[in-house]
């Protein structure tokens, strides 16, 4: 996909395909740049600039082109946002194709009825086979792409949705996982979008789709989601069947869930605010992404332990 497709629409685009200027070489400094620091000091630039004989600009010169040269081209990042807009578009129309035929769509106390003796349905088993195969492709392909300095973070999140996905399965909780995974699918590709086109420099379309991306993530988030699944998977549920074993923690996990969905809206409120101001939504949403990603970590962390707890 990005070899056939992306790359050349990127490229069609005017993205710049070669990357960061490449740093000239040199085993010495590639030696401590490797081994004891990407950013030297001012002790380090002398003892260099000595062994050199280079002066202490033209070291630091070389170190930020050695670092980045290590970032991935406007291109790759372009294609990687490509293929999850891509994913992120069909994976949400097909949820709501499967979810609109069901009964739980409808009247979410159907989600518990017969519960745990459901039958698995074959679009049912769809729909969370391919989530959790994306999420597996996402840890797996981390270890030929460009690695990044997030590398670890990026790498917990995928094990800790691909734990969270299982666990959901493997307690028959599929039919409420379904509303949950369509849910939050419904935001993922406005954002990718704004990505894409922020890459591409169309930067009102980038804060036009970056707009849309959080009306409906606030929506989905503050509105729907507690309204239609926290209302039944804490009160319908205690109704019909009771307090099942892993009811305190699936539903501890979901109102944590509910806390960083009012940081994470907040963080984009915040961030078009700015922008209403300023002008330029995409610049400022990299530093907030990146807070973004800190709370985000910390919840899937706390998740991953407390289901591992459980299953031990």
């Amino acid at each position: 996909f990005s070899r056939f497709i992306a790359r050349p629409c990127a490229l069609r685009l005017g993205l710049q395909g070669n990357g960061p200027r490449r740093a000239q070489p040199n085993s010495i400094l590639e030696k401590v740049f490797t081994s004891i620091t990407k950013c030297p000091d001012g002790k380090h630039l002398e003892g260099l600039s000595k062994q050199l004989d280079w002066d202490a600009r033209k070291i630091q010169r070389w170190f930020r082109q050695r670092r980045n040269q290590d970032k991935p081209s406007l291109v790759t990042k372009f294609s990687e946002s490509m293929w999850r807009f891509i994913f992120y578009s069909y994976i949400f129309s097909y949820g709501v194709w499967f979810l609109w035929s069901t009964p739980w769509l409808w009247d979410t106390r159907q989600c518990w009825y017969n519960y745990p003796y459901q039958p698995l349905t074959l679009g049912l088993y769809y729909y969370y086979i391919q989530e959790l195969a994306f999420y597996w492709s996402l840890m797996f392909s981390q270890f030929t792409d460009i690695k990044r300095k997030d590398f670890l973070l990026m790498f917990i999140h995928h094990l800790a949705a691909v734990s969270l996905i299982s666990f959901s399965y493997v307690n028959n909780m599929a039919r409420v996982g379904t509303l949950v995974l369509c849910l939050h699918d419904s935001a993922d590709s406005l954002l990718e979008a704004a990505k894409m086109t922020n890459y591409a420099k169309y930067q009102r379309l980038c804060d036009t789709f970056f707009m849309l991306f959080g009306l409906m993530f606030v929506i989905t988030r503050l509105v729907i989601y507690p309204t239609w699944v926290l209302n039944t998977t804490l009160f319908e549920s205690w109704e019909l069947i009771g307090p099942y074993p892993s009811w305190w923690l699936f539903n501890g996990i979901l109102l944590i869930l509910q806390v960083l969905h009012i940081i994470w809206s907040w963080l984009i409120i915040r961030v078009a605010y700015r922008s209403l101001t300023k002008g330029k939504v995409c610049l400022l949403l990299c530093p907030s992404w990146r807070m973004w990603g800190n709370f985000k970590m910390i919840f899937l962390c706390l998740a991953l332990l407390a289901s591992s707890i459980l299953v031990f």
